[in-house]
């Protein structure tokens, strides 16, 4: 069960090279199309990472749901963050 809580709780981030402006895109369909975008392949990914951790942080501090159950959330979170989240 509870590996398929771990499962179930990874978000899929698309990244994409911009042609136009010559950087790359990263989105997360799952949190609204969360988007960010970075000089360099891992400048994506890290600032989408952060981006992820403000969606959380932005949905708590105003009560909004998020599009996935406290179970992944919190297992996303510590993924995220390397420790869970405190009680």
């Amino acid at each position: 069960m509870r590996s398929d809580a771990v499962q179930s709780a990874r978000l899929a981030i698309e990244i994409e090279w911009d042609l136009k402006d010559h950087v790359w895109i990263a989105q997360v369909p799952t949190l609204n199309h969360l988007s960010t975008h970075g000089d360099t392949y891992q400048e994506a990914v890290d600032k989408c990472r952060e981006a992820i951790l403000g969606f959380f942080e932005a949905s708590e501090k105003e009560s909004l749901p998020l599009p996935l159950t406290e179970v992944e959330a919190e297992i996303l979170l510590a993924s995220l963050t390397g420790h869970p989240k405190a009680s």
